[in-house]
């Protein structure tokens, strides 16, 4: 007989601070195919599930779980597009019991009974029940099934949030003590994000920074250095935030000059003046590139070199980089207008600011932020590398955006 923890392993990750339960393969898949909003509904979701058939007896929990997108009904059968695998048939019986949970509830409690009429294609199902004799298909004996529309609606109110509550930048201390970590928005400006027990916390993957796939992480993840976001109410003087929900992960910050570039191959080659080392780039498809309009690089390049004490932001709806008073610098007001640019308009000498993967060994990295046009930057900051985190914000806080509209 499977116990609860086990179901919860092969159904969804739900760990938190101090837990051991280790992300599934089939649960990496499922985030990379839907926003990390529904991936969190559909996550508690499944969880709640899981419990609830691990307190049936021992003959009926010999059943299997599929989870994805319908694909389409005919009749009484319902074909589901499941996050791994091949398309499944799912055989909806007199008896099968359909109910309809809304996004963000995690018990079943709450969960509505429904018809197959109610149910519509695009909408997210999980089916529990025994499998066919062709291997093919499932004969349920219960459908949860979440609404596209509804979906698509917490998305956008949880992007809109992110956006007003998120804040973002470098890790610079780790008070594992306090729960406390204190994240660096510009080399001069800095926040310190308190957690709780009922902080969500989220690791990106180590090739993305796109929400779809980050998967559950916990705090002690964390370390110096990472790139972290996190989405809560502010103090008034905007240097504390009290986390709801945090996603970190690792990446390389590039500060350089272009020494050459291949758009043929879609790789550039850099100057890294961090660590005065030359470095490959490699340009994919999920890669940002932009470039800093002058007027831009010249606020950005004033922020960099601060202000005196007691003097205001400059407005942040001059294109600045100012926020409100006594708050952070808007960073992702003014970068997200930032104009794109191609690989192949970059020329030798040029500046750039990029967020890479992590390199390993002599394998080139890949970009998945780049920004040009940012020699005021450069010359403005007293290090290469303070430079460089400016984009941590923006670059994270634009995956957000990518991901909600999925």
């Amino acid at each position: 007989m499977q116990t609860p923890a086990l179901i919860l392993r092969a159904t969804c990750t739900t760990e938190s601070p101090g837990s051991k339960l280790t992300p599934m393969t089939k649960v990496q898949k499922m985030m990379r195919k839907v926003s990390l909003v529904a991936g969190l509904t559909l996550c508690s979701m499944v969880t709640a599930i899981a419990l609830a058939l691990a307190q049936q007896p021992a003959a009926q929990e010999a059943v299997t779980r599929k989870l994805g997108t319908i694909k389409a009904i005919d009749g009484q059968t319902v074909t589901l597009k499941v996050d791994s695998g091949p398309d499944v048939k799912i055989i909806i019986q007199n008896s099968t019991r359909l109910k309809q949970l809304p996004p963000g509830q995690t018990d079943l409690k709450n969960a509505v009974p429904i018809q197959l009429t109610d149910v519509q294609v695009g909408d997210r199902m999980l089916a529990a029940g025994k499998p066919g004799d062709d291997g093919q298909s499932v004969m349920a004996s219960q459908v949860i099934v979440m609404k596209q529309a509804d979906l698509a609606q917490k998305q956008q109110h949880d992007r809109e949030d992110w956006q007003k509550r998120g804040s973002g930048g470098i890790v610079t201390g780790i008070d594992a003590s306090s729960g406390i970590v204190t994240i660096s928005v510009t080399p001069s400006y800095s926040i310190a994000v308190k957690t709780s027990p009922k902080t969500q916390f989220l690791r990106y993957a180590p090739d993305s920074v796109k929400f779809s796939d980050a998967k559950r992480g916990t705090f002690e993840q964390i370390k110096s250095g990472d790139q972290l976001r996190a989405r809560g109410d502010r103090s008034e003087d905007g240097k504390q935030v009290t986390a709801e929900e945090i996603v970190s992960g690792s990446f390389r910050n590039i500060a350089g000059t272009v020494t050459s570039v291949d758009a043929a191959n879609n790789t550039i080659n850099v100057m890294d003046l961090i660590t005065r080392k030359p470095v490959q780039v490699k340009v994919t498809s999920d890669s940002q590139l932009r470039k800093l309009t002058l007027q831009m690089a010249m606020g950005l390049a004033m922020l960099l070199k601060g202000r005196p004490e007691g003097a205001p932001p400059p407005p942040a709806s001059s294109g600045s980089p100012g926020g409100r008073p006594g708050g952070p610098p808007d960073l992702q007001r003014m970068l997200g207008r930032v104009p794109a640019v191609t690989l192949a308009e970059l020329q030798k000498g040029d500046a750039l600011m990029i967020v890479s993967t992590q390199s390993e060994g002599a394998s080139p990295v890949s970009a998945i932020t780049l920004l040009a046009g940012v020699e005021p930057v450069l010359t403005a900051s007293s290090s290469a590398s303070g430079a460089a985190t400016l984009l941590s914000g923006w670059n994270m806080s634009a995956s957000m955006g990518d991901a909600a509209a999925q």
